[in-house]
């Protein structure tokens, strides 16, 4: 992945993804822009397996740049004629070339050190009356200096080559248009400073953007199993609830049973006394097992049923005083669902319509449908969106359908009675759906005799 798509996957969630960045992608659907990129991409790539390569192509770019003016009997520098410089060997245009070029094998690996041994080179050349073409090899190093190397070594190798240049072109080398020839070094000496800068900038800039993705990554990751662990926490807790509630009516038959049973010495007296123990200590084990997951100050909250089906229309109540119209219908026989499910479809319902307020606001219209058929319990809440040309008091977040507390319980409550959920964008393409299928099993009724009815 290249370090902009890690950038933008940086936006990205489990589920429902956030609209891709639009320039980004232009860029590399676009066929001369997306071939640059794979090509930039491909060279990263080879350079980090064999770094070598680079380092040798340069010094033979830069050798053969210089080679038309090694093999040229004029000696004349690029700004005219130069001073005298004296009768010289003719390999000695060869050695100095040789020693400006041959330290740029080495400028990523000690780029300071390649650039001091090349100003020193050029300073001796200069001395001797000699001009030639590779003198851009201070160049190459001060590009990378700025790249590669200290900012503060680069400050000095700034002040060096200032200096350097203008006792080359006015004092030790004299040349017919000094002002035009110092222009023309030092500006370019600025350029490869600055294209090395910037280049740098752009390194550390997407360097930055790959970990802000990689942090963001883990930080969801970390957030969404923290709500999940509380979202469970708390489904234990009501689970607790609910079956501390059921134990102690069992056990509280089957005490009644044990008594009637031992007036009439009956056998299964003792049976009955058995159940009783093994449901007390089956409530133990439970308030033990589950208490870790009580927080400190669950021991002073006040104690209430759990809601169930009928307290669906006192909740609906509240949101319309909130401002949301809400329109409810229901199917089936929701009575005969047992406490567990209708704490299940109240929670369910409460946090979708949580969303609706939180995303759509009071602008909206919600509906909800809860349907119980044979095996299944159906919930369907619906909204209508954010009205056209409306503005919320404030300004809602994009809805993704996956990283919100109130999503996460939904999925985790559903995953109890291995229900299956769906949640996105209507099927018109505004607003917003939350359908939830439960899987609750229709337990067999019995009659007074303990048979079981048809």
């Amino acid at each position: 992945m290249s370090p902009e798509r890690a950038a933008a996957a940086a936006d990205t969630t489990q589920g429902t993804a956030l609209p891709p960045t639009p320039g980004l992608d232009a860029a590399w659907t676009h066929p001369l822009l997306g071939r640059l990129l794979r090509g930039q991409n491909h060279q990263q790539r080879l350079d980090r397996r064999h770094p070598w390569l680079l380092d040798t192509a340069v010094v033979l770019i830069v050798a053969l740049v210089s080679l038309p003016d090694l093999i040229s009997s004029d000696h004349n520098g690029p700004f005219g004629e130069t001073a005298s410089r004296g009768e010289l060997g003719s390999g000695v245009p060869f050695v100095f070339a040789a020693a400006l070029i041959i330290p740029l094998w080495w400028r990523r690996r000690a780029p300071a050190i390649t650039f001091f041994v090349i100003a020193l080179v050029s300073l001796v050349q200069w001395s001797l009356g000699i001009w030639q073409q590779a003198g851009i090899s201070m160049l190459v190093a001060l590009y990378t200096l700025a790249l590669h190397g200290s900012l503060r070594v680069l400050g000095w190798a700034a002040a060096l080559t200032v200096v350097e240049l203008t006792l080359a072109v006015c004092v030790i080398v004299p040349v017919e248009r000094p002002l035009l020839g110092l222009f023309f070094l030092l500006g370019t000496s600025t350029a490869a400073i600055a294209v090395g800068l910037t280049l740098r900038i752009r390194r550390l800039y997407l360097a930055a953007l790959e970990d802000r993705a990689r942090r963001l990554e883990i930080e969801h990751d970390q957030r969404v199993q923290l709500t999940a662990a509380a979202e469970r926490s708390r489904v234990a807790r009501e689970m607790h609830d609910i079956v501390g509630h059921n134990l102690s009516v069992m056990v509280g038959l089957a005490d009644g049973a044990a008594t009637l049973a031992a007036n009439k010495n009956e056998q299964s007296a003792e049976a009955l006394r058995i159940l009783g123990d093994t449901g007390r200590q089956a409530m133990g084990e439970l308030r033990r097992v589950l208490g870790v997951l009580r927080e400190e100050q669950d021991d002073v909250r006040l104690l209430s049923p759990q809601p169930g089906i009928r307290d669906l229309d006192a909740l609906l109540a509240r949101v319309r005083t909130a401002g949301l119209p809400v329109t409810y219908r229901t199917m089936g026989d929701l009575d005969a669902l047992s406490s567990g499910v209708q704490l299940t479809v109240y929670r369910i319902v409460q946090e979708a319509l949580t969303n609706t307020l939180k995303h759509a606001g009071t602008g909206s219209a919600a509906e909800v449908a809860v349907t119980a058929d044979t095996g299944t319990v159906r919930i369907r809440v619906a909204d209508t969106g954010v009205p056209q040309g409306a503005r919320m008091s404030a300004e809602p977040g994009p809805r993704t359908g996956d990283a919100g507390h109130g999503v996460i319980g939904i999925r985790q409550r559903a995953a109890m009675y291995g229900g299956t959920v769906t949640i996105g964008l209507r099927e018109t393409g505004h607003g917003w759906i939350v359908d939830v299928v439960l899987n609750v099993p229709s337990a067999p009724s019995l009659s007074v005799s303990g048979e079981p009815l048809p």
